[in-house]
């Protein structure tokens, strides 16, 4: 297959790569580095948009990382960088003689409210009103505003991503080995996650499902409580004990690390239910399997 990643020279891009290294991948990316990366500024058409005529795949990965304080500098510009990628892709994508096949846009398990007990489906989950939920509103309205009659469109409401390379992991690794691994706030939140090998091999199921269309929730089939999610973390770190981080530390700590508190306790309560229904297989179901595999 013909694969475009844009904004693919993260850590969800470079995993993508890897994974589809036996195929043809180019990288659209600001700081093009090696042969397969082409330049783009995510705003405007250029040669890149050439890349995408006959193209099989379409990946969007871009757009500003929400690990960061959210004043309004930093909102605009969450906002914007996905809004206007998705828009001039759409703009390239219809130029196109032979558009890509399908069309696969990031979005985020973030969407749904704060739930402890109910599952957020595809079908059911409940969709609210703040600054995070509105962002991602907002990109899933830009990305379907045009339907592409050639084009398969896909959203992928992606939960936390378990890798080594990334950063949400390398996080609570850290401040887990200084001793401060105890549950955050009440513990009680959930936290929707995916082992990266099951993400790469989702995206992969739904690109050769060609039934598969609109959003879909990838996250594990397992969401846990954060207080038993760190508990697993501190076994496999082998790290005796973990301090608990009452909110009013967190809102200390995130201050002095520019990064916010929701990031740890939104209860992210996420189901896969049309991964499921469709007969995807997760190699890794429980956060004890992927934390074991990838840090065993």
């Amino acid at each position: 297959m013909k694969i475009i990643i844009a904004g693919g020279s993260g850590f969800l891009g470079k995993s993508l790569e890897k994974h589809f290294q036996n195929h043809e991948v180019w990288i659209l990316t600001r700081n093009p580095r090696r042969s397969n990366e082409i330049y783009w500024d995510a705003k405007n058409l250029g040669e890149w948009s050439e890349y995408l005529e006959n193209a099989d795949v379409l990946i969007n990965m871009t757009g500003k990382s929400v690990d960061c304080r959210y004043n309004d500098k930093n909102r605009a510009e969450i906002l914007r960088s996905r809004i206007d990628s998705t828009n001039i892709l759409q703009k390239a994508v219809e130029n196109c003689q032979n558009p890509p096949k399908v069309w696969l846009n990031s979005s985020s398990a973030t969407i749904y409210v704060h739930a402890e007990t109910q599952l957020m489906t595809e079908t059911n989950g409940i969709i609210g009103d703040d600054f995070s939920m509105n962002i991602c509103k907002a990109w899933e309205k830009a990305f379907f505003e045009k339907q592409n009659l050639n084009t398969r469109k896909v959203a992928l409401r992606t939960a936390i991503v378990l890798g080594n390379e990334g950063e949400a992991l390398k996080k609570l690794k850290t401040i887990t080995r200084l001793g401060l691994g105890g549950k955050q706030g009440s513990g009680r939140q959930k936290m929707s996650w995916i082992h990266v090998e099951d993400f790469c091999r989702a995206v992969e199921f739904i690109i050769q499902n060609e039934s598969i269309k609109d959003v879909v929730n990838v996250s594990a089939p397992n969401p846990i409580e954060n207080q038993a999610f760190m508990a697993i973390l501190r076994n496999k770190l082998n790290v005796p004990f973990g301090l608990p981080s009452p909110v009013f530390l967190l809102e200390i700590g995130t201050l002095f690390l520019q990064t916010e508190t929701e990031l740890l306790l939104k209860s992210r309560n996420v189901y896969p239910e049309r991964l499921l229904n469709y007969g995807f297989q997760f190699k890794f179901e429980t956060a004890e399997n992927a934390l074991e595999e990838l840090l065993g």
